[in-house]
């Protein structure tokens, strides 16, 4: 059996890999090792219908232990995370993010916001078969206590960080039948804007189908239909968010990153003048950057190497082209409605359309390509695809950017080459694959 906990949380399909058993094995576990942070927990999840079967494995669990816990209910995972913070409490953020909807997932956050070392996931990991756990009696069982001002209190919170009230400005928001449906129309109102929310029943059977951060075509049609002056699609959980400018044209988020990057170093609010993303953002950010003399900083993916960077470096933003991406001066983690409040900030600062804050992330075409290998190991230090990667890079001649990757969970090497013009990345990236494939290559493959 690999390793339970991945870079986000534990991921599967509910009931059938993340079953209430395991649930309940993960939270006496995180109980005992946690203990020692007041053994207080504040539970959060998603709209997904498999959220109430493992709330309630969890908050058995940890009430066995003598814990006690604290139900926000529906709520963004960043919401989570910062009442967590508010109470000095470990959170738990129950979700599976932008994945379909049978999956579900459990995540973790220490009692400061941040996530959990992965060391203290290991000990987690280590203690769930554990036989001599406590077992609390009597007066000592632990006991649950409802948030009702949960929603209330975070929305606050995001609503503080707006610097001039976007009045008038017409908004569109899909919440993705997920966690955003309580907070982001409501967000939006509170600031005076005119929200046009789509997708916000929480609906849990539908959460992220066809809808979304990971479906912006959904929110490019609301915004030619309405005239809107922006639109906002998050994920399940609300901690990432995708955008559209009021021409129709997508936003990603690499584009908020640099926009945002742009605007804070012009007022002299980017320390150290660096950006941290991961290496799978695109070339055109790098760039952008570079000619208003800020430096790209990049990770391996993820975001909580994205994170561990920033702390690292004291950056104060870094993200995801996915749109996970985080302002560390306000959130400790991705949070798709802090990041949308940024970005109508930069717009009523400035008095521009999203449009022409955008413009000067150009995004350069983006090849992939997945080679089915027999085996992920060496591949990026074997001298014929060094070789293959060396001519890559002369044909290139700083025009493009190559990255060959083994997947951390297939048997797959990915191949990405981007480049000014598609057909040269086209072109690269094909013979990159060949001679992976040739070298490495699973028979059929």
């Amino acid at each position: 059996m690999g390793r339970l906990f991945g870079t986000d949380g534990i991921r599967g399909v509910a009931n059938v890999d993340l079953t209430p058993e395991l649930a309940f094995k993960v939270g006496r576990a995180a109980a005992h090792v946690l203990a020692g942070d007041g053994n207080r927990f504040v539970i959060g999840r998603d709209t997904r219908l498999s959220g109430e079967m493992l709330e309630a494995a969890l908050v058995a669990a940890i009430c066995s232990t003598g814990g006690r816990v604290l139900r926000a209910g529906i709520l963004p995972t960043p919401a989570v995370a910062f009442l967590g913070r508010a109470h000095g409490a470990v959170a738990i953020a129950i979700s599976a993010s932008h994945n379909p909807v049978e999956d579900n997932g459990i995540k973790f956050f220490a009692p400061d916001g941040f996530k959990l070392p992965e060391a203290v996931e290991d000990a987690i990991e280590a203690s769930l078969e554990r036989h001599d756990l406590r077992r609390a009696a009597g007066e000592e069982i632990g006991r649950t206590e409802e948030l009702p001002d949960a929603v209330e209190r975070y929305v606050d919170f995001v609503a503080s960080l707006a610097t001039v009230p976007p009045v008038g400005l017409r908004v569109v928001v899909d919440c993705a039948f997920g966690a955003a449906c309580p907070v982001a129309p409501r967000l939006w109102e509170r600031l005076g804007a005119t929200v046009i929310p789509i997708n916000a029943e929480p609906d849990g059977g539908r959460i992220n189908v066809d809808c979304g951060s990971t479906h912006p075509e959904v929110i490019r049609a609301a915004v030619l239909a309405h005239g809107a002056d922006v639109a906002f699609a998050h994920d399940g959980d609300a901690d990432r968010v995708i955008a559209v400018d009021e021409t129709g044209r997508i936003v990603d988020g690499d584009a908020l990153m640099g926009l945002c990057a742009l605007h804070l170093a012009a007022h002299s609010r980017l320390p150290g003048k660096v950006v941290v993303a991961t290496v799978m953002s695109n070339l055109g950010l790098e760039i952008a950057l570079r000619r208003s003399g800020l430096a790209l900083e990049r990770t391996r993916v993820g975001d909580r190497y994205v994170l561990e960077r920033m702390r690292e470096l004291d950056a104060p933003l870094g993200g995801e082209q996915s749109g996970h991406i985080i302002f560390l001066e306000h959130a400790t983690t991705g949070d798709g409605l802090v990041t949308s409040v940024q970005v109508v900030n930069v717009m009523m600062e400035t008095g521009r359309r999203l449009s022409e804050l955008a413009a000067p992330i150009e995004r350069f075409p983006q090849v992939l390509r997945n080679v089915r290998v027999n085996s992920r190991d060496g591949v990026e230090a074997h001298p014929a695809v060094q070789a293959a990667v060396g001519e890559a890079e002369r044909r290139l001649q700083g025009r493009g950017r190559v990255l060959v990757r083994p997947s951390g969970t297939e048997p797959l090497v990915r191949v990405m080459v981007e480049a000014e013009d598609a057909g040269e990345a086209e072109s690269v990236a094909a013979s990159l694959a060949e001679v992976i494939g040739r070298t490495f290559g699973a028979p059929g493959s």
